[in-house]
Protein backbone atom coordinates (compact mmCIF):
# COMPACT_ATOMS: atom_id res chain seq x y z
CA UNK A 1 0.00 0.00 0.00
CA UNK A 2 2.83 2.19 0.91
CA UNK A 3 4.06 1.73 -2.54
CA UNK A 4 0.90 2.74 -4.19
CA UNK A 5 1.01 6.25 -2.16
CA UNK A 6 4.56 7.01 -3.54
CA UNK A 7 3.53 6.33 -7.53
CA UNK A 8 0.16 8.54 -6.95
CA UNK A 9 2.22 11.33 -4.89
CA UNK A 10 5.16 10.86 -7.87
CA UNK A 11 2.83 10.78 -10.94
CA UNK A 12 3.46 13.87 -13.11
CA UNK A 13 1.10 17.18 -13.16
CA UNK A 14 2.80 19.25 -15.79
CA UNK A 15 -0.74 19.98 -17.64
CA UNK A 16 -3.39 19.71 -14.66
CA UNK A 17 -4.91 23.19 -13.46
CA UNK A 18 -5.73 23.56 -9.75
CA UNK A 19 -8.55 26.40 -8.68
CA UNK A 20 -7.41 28.59 -6.40
CA UNK A 21 -8.96 31.91 -5.47
CA UNK A 22 -7.99 35.39 -4.24
CA UNK A 23 -9.60 38.14 -2.16
CA UNK A 24 -9.32 41.78 -3.15
CA UNK A 25 -10.15 44.30 -0.76
CA UNK A 26 -9.81 47.88 -1.55
CA UNK A 27 -9.28 49.22 2.14
CA UNK A 28 -8.99 52.74 0.77
CA UNK A 29 -13.06 52.86 0.58
CA UNK A 30 -13.35 50.87 3.85
CA UNK A 31 -16.39 52.68 6.26
CA UNK A 32 -15.45 50.34 9.49
CA UNK A 33 -18.47 48.94 9.90
CA UNK A 34 -16.96 45.77 10.97
CA UNK A 35 -19.25 43.30 9.30
CA UNK A 36 -16.35 41.32 7.47
CA UNK A 37 -14.83 40.42 10.78
CA UNK A 38 -17.74 39.89 12.41
CA UNK A 39 -18.70 37.13 9.74
CA UNK A 40 -15.25 36.02 8.81
CA UNK A 41 -12.93 36.28 11.76
CA UNK A 42 -10.42 34.12 10.86
CA UNK A 43 -9.60 35.97 7.73
CA UNK A 44 -10.17 39.58 8.83
CA UNK A 45 -9.99 42.38 11.57
CA UNK A 46 -10.20 45.44 12.37
CA UNK A 47 -6.60 47.06 12.56
CA UNK A 48 -6.10 50.61 14.89
CA UNK A 49 -7.92 53.04 13.04
CA UNK A 50 -11.28 51.14 12.88
CA UNK A 51 -10.30 50.00 9.11
CA UNK A 52 -11.12 46.63 8.01
CA UNK A 53 -7.87 44.45 7.25
CA UNK A 54 -7.67 41.17 5.28
CA UNK A 55 -5.04 39.25 7.36
CA UNK A 56 -1.89 38.72 5.60
CA UNK A 57 -2.65 39.78 2.93
CA UNK A 58 -0.02 42.32 0.20
CA UNK A 59 -0.61 45.64 -1.13
CA UNK A 60 -0.70 45.50 -5.10
CA UNK A 61 -1.48 48.61 -6.60
CA UNK A 62 -4.24 50.48 -5.23
CA UNK A 63 -5.54 47.17 -3.15
CA UNK A 64 -4.59 44.03 -1.09
CA UNK A 65 -4.81 40.79 -2.09
CA UNK A 66 -4.65 37.26 -0.61
CA UNK A 67 -4.65 34.00 -2.31
CA UNK A 68 -7.12 31.40 -0.55
CA UNK A 69 -7.59 27.68 -1.31
CA UNK A 70 -10.87 26.53 -2.18
CA UNK A 71 -12.52 25.53 1.51
CA UNK A 72 -11.88 29.12 2.56
CA UNK A 73 -14.05 30.49 -0.01
CA UNK A 74 -17.26 30.53 1.26
CA UNK A 75 -16.35 32.16 4.14
CA UNK A 76 -14.77 35.16 2.55
CA UNK A 77 -17.54 35.52 -0.08
CA UNK A 78 -19.92 35.66 2.99
CA UNK A 79 -17.86 38.25 4.08
CA UNK A 80 -17.91 40.46 0.51
CA UNK A 81 -22.18 39.89 0.35
CA UNK A 82 -22.18 41.30 4.01
CA UNK A 83 -20.15 44.50 2.89
CA UNK A 84 -22.45 47.65 2.37
CA UNK A 85 -19.64 49.10 0.36
CA UNK A 86 -18.78 46.49 -2.04
CA UNK A 87 -15.33 46.46 -1.94
CA UNK A 88 -14.48 42.81 -1.23
CA UNK A 89 -14.40 40.56 -3.96
CA UNK A 90 -13.66 36.57 -4.25
CA UNK A 91 -12.35 35.66 -7.56
CA UNK A 92 -11.12 32.17 -9.14
CA UNK A 93 -7.80 31.73 -10.18
CA UNK A 94 -5.82 29.08 -12.67
CA UNK A 95 -2.67 28.18 -11.50
CA UNK A 96 -0.70 25.82 -13.88
CA UNK A 97 0.86 23.32 -11.60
Amino acid sequence: MVKIQENIINMPHSNTYMAKYKVEHFKKDCISCGACAVINPDFWELDAEGMADLKGSTKVGDHFELEIDEKDKDSNQEAADVCPVNIIHVKKVEEKK
